[in-house]
């Protein structure tokens, strides 16, 4: 799942640019950590633009082109976001035990049954029983593997190890392992503290130098500090090249997402906006094929990668944002993308319309005039919901990121595991299009929230030597908080009045981000108590999915203008018309 901070829009509602807010995923990611406050028709230019697009096709050749490039972005913000589950995993290993193992004896022997103690259905990695035979000290020997010689009482192993498998960590290659092992948890916080500064600082310079700008040298530099981090000499390098990664490369989610949504016409968007969000999830279920074929983490960082440099030629075969364009005052070079989508969508676009939204434009950028977003009368006025809000964002981070990192120690393959996970998401994705304006969001989410927390409880419950129950429960689970979280990102940002909507949203997808950087401590507690880490979910899930209720109804309701407006939520019932051209209007600001 996978921004927690205003980035990715230009100068707001004067320019006509389209208001969103984004965050970095995820995880889910993630889903998805990136976001959209509301794609919001509301000037006179926009609307302008829109007809433009409706006139042109709103989802036409040029569009789905351009549609599925920008889908290449999502994939490698997948790969780079998450890729330290595999990287910076440990590896499954035991004790060496000087008395019984020799160069050809495996992982799994038959004399572990007195050698090694068993911890959480497995042999334990980190201690060994010790010998009571001290004649073993002077004269070791293969007859002194017999039960004879071991007691009771445990000691910790020393360096030397016994490992199941092949495959090569910087666990394995910098000798992390045992008490170190927060080590490997805290390369993943790191990735999420460098989303955390780096979607703001990436919005700022998207805003500034343009989306298709933004995204061909974001893309390109995380793909060079992946391929310096994968020549890492020490532990140290390779968490300061995995801060860099994230900070360039975690605003390729929410500027992909602009540049696919912004080109796309009023009645498209919603699907547009969830069909590339769905490409995340794929780029993770591919993560996780490619590290099962590439299990040395030094050639699995150049294979995910070295193509991802190949999005410099963005800056060629790209269009720039229409609306960024337009918000800069960039009128001709906007006509020019306007008038060749209609050509190669073969729609007609009369000159007069695309003059009309010029003027329009230009008039909107000299009488910009923003007054100051009153935040703090806001913070009074809604100081429960919004309260309610941070804590509902801090709980879908954690649970969701957090599911998509303990995925890997269910049990069986791994790599399979994580595949799932990322499969799983896509239903989840799509569901919500199908029960919030049947059930409405309050109950959507809710509902949601409390089938995650039943399958997080359920899975304690049953163990994990029930394989196949923990995996289908698991991925049930997965499957609501993906679409929970779908539904928190349409939800929050039709709860709070427009002027102070992004924010809001914005504050609320910040504390969540804190969710995403404990998310990954939380497989250390499995090491105390197998079944911490999805008790700690449920408990969350369970806690948050009841808080929900409190939170007003926004199902075929207007988005509120005023705070009176957002305050009246739970009495104020918009009527919609079956005009096609009022729903046509209406969808885009629903879209979030």
């Amino acid at each position: 799942m996978l921004g927690d901070k205003r980035s990715g829009t230009s100068n707001g509602n004067a320019n006509g640019v389209v208001c969103v807010d984004e965050s970095s995923t995820t995880s889910n990611g993630h889903a998805v950590e990136s976001a959209t406050e509301n794609v919001e028709a509301s000037t006179s230019e926009d609307n302008s633009l829109d007809a433009i697009l409706v006139r042109i096709g709103q989802f036409g050749r040029y569009q789905i082109i351009n549609y599925v490039l920008l889908c290449v972005p999502m994939v490698f913000n997948a790969f780079f976001s998450i890729s330290y589950v595999f990287t910076a995993s440990t590896v499954v290993h035991r004790c060496n035990i000087t008395q019984c193992d020799s160069p050809s004896s495996l992982y799994e022997e038959p004399w572990l049954n007195f050698t090694v103690p068993i911890k959480n259905s497995e042999w334990d990695a980190c201690t060994r029983y010790s010998t009571v035979n001290q004649t073993f000290l002077s004269d070791p020997s293969s007859d002194m593997c017999v039960a004879y010689f071991f007691g009771n009482r445990t000691e910790r192993c020393g360096t030397d190890l016994k490992f199941r498998d092949e495959e090569k960590t910087i666990s394995t290659e910098f000798g992390i392992f045992c008490n170190d092992e927060w080590m490997l948890s805290l390369v993943g916080t790191i990735n999420n503290v460098g989303q955390f500064v780096g979607i703001p600082i990436g919005g700022f310079f998207a805003d500034r130098y343009g989306r298709r700008t933004m995204l061909a040298f974001a893309g390109a530099l995380s793909a060079i500090m992946g391929i310096i981090r994968s020549l890492s000499t020490n532990y140290y390098m390779f968490l300061v090249f995995e801060f860099l990664d994230m900070a360039v490369g975690s605003t390729l989610f929410p500027t992909a997402f602009l540049l696919a949504i912004e080109l796309v016409g009023p009645k498209r968007r919603v699907a547009a906006a969830t069909i590339i969000t769905i490409f995340y999830a794929l780029g993770e279920a591919f993560l996780g094929f490619l590290a099962s074929q590439v299990q040395d983490w030094r050639w699995l960082l150049r294979v995910l990668y070295a193509p991802a440099i190949l999005q410099i030629l963005f800056l060629w075969i790209l269009p720039e944002s229409v609306r960024w364009l337009l918000s800069q005052g960039q009128e001709q070079r906007a006509a020019s993308v306007l008038r060749r989508a209609a050509k190669i969508n073969k729609r007609s676009l009369p000159k007069d319309q695309l003059d009309e939204l010029i003027t329009t434009n230009r008039t909107k950028l000299r009488q910009a005039n923003e007054s100051p977003y009153p935040i703090m009368q806001a913070a009074r006025f809604f100081i429960w919901r919004i309260a309610n809000c941070c804590f509902c964002w801090f709980t879908h981070t954690l649970i969701a990121l957090g599911l998509s990192l303990n995925s890997v120690n269910l049990g069986g393959s791994k790599y399979t595991n994580f595949m799932l996970n990322g499969v799983i998401q896509i239903p989840g994705l799509l569901l919500p299009l199908i029960i919030m304006d049947r059930i409405g969001r309050r109950y959507s989410l809710c509902a949601s929230m409390l089938i995650c927390a039943i399958c997080m409880g359920a899975s304690a419950a049953i163990g994990s030597e029930d394989y196949a129950g923990s995996l289908t429960l698991f991925l049930i689970g997965k499957l609501a908080i993906t679409c929970s979280f779908q539904i928190l990102y349409f939800f929050t940002s039709e709860i709070f009045p427009t002027n102070v909507r992004n924010s809001l949203l914005s504050l609320c997808s910040m504390v969540g981000r804190i969710g995403s950087m404990l998310a990954p401590q939380t497989p250390l507690l499995a090491k105390y108590y197998e079944h911490a880490p999805s008790i700690l979910f449920a408990t969350f899930a369970l806690v948050s999915g009841f808080l929900t209720l409190g939170f007003p109804e926004t199902a075929d309701k207007v988005l509120p203008t005023t705070m009176e407006d957002a305050r009246d939520l739970n009495v104020v019932r918009q009527v919609y018309s079956d005009d096609n051209e009022e729903q046509e209007e209406e969808l885009p600001r629903k879209m979030c």
